[in-house]
Parts: structure tokens; sequence; C-alpha cells
């Protein structure tokens, strides 16, 4: 298994190319670490925050993406949501 650097880096790929369509709609997200757990944190930014749409969006795009690039990566978990 990768290290959680080279993991979180990795993750960090895969969120660039989902972020223009959040900054699109004036949101964005924050990677603010990966557990023991190889569970992604992030927060949610802008009108993610308050998006009803937020858990769909975290669900069917952001952990997707990730665990699509990252399959060490078992899920991702939003702080705020």
């Amino acid at each position: 298994m990768k290290e959680k650097d080279n993991l979180l880096i990795e993750a960090n790929k895969a969120l660039n190319t989902i972020r223009p369509y959040l900054i699109k709609d004036g949101g964005d997200l924050e990677v603010l670490g990966l557990t023991d757990n190889m569970i992604l944190e992030i927060k949610l930014l802008g009108s993610c925050e308050s998006c009803p749409m937020s858990m769909m969006t975290l669900r069917a795009g952001i952990e997707q993406a990730v665990i699509k690039a990252v399959p060490e990566i078992k899920g991702v978990h939003a702080i705020n949501i």
C-alpha cells in the first residue's frame, strides 16, 4: 500500500478533475486528511456547504472519483454535512 502522503497526492489529483464543476456552482472543497481507516476527510466550502444536493454530490461525484483513482481509499467523509 502507498504511503498516506502519496495517497493524498493521488486523491487531490482526482479531486482536481471535478473541482471546476464545484467552483462553477460557487462551491469548492478542502482536503483535511486521511484517517487510519482510509477515509478521506474533506470540508465542503462555499455554496456546497448549504446545498441540499451536497450529499448526492459527495457520494456520486466526489467519492466515486476518489475511489476510482485511488482504490486504497475506502470512502470520503465531509465533516460539515
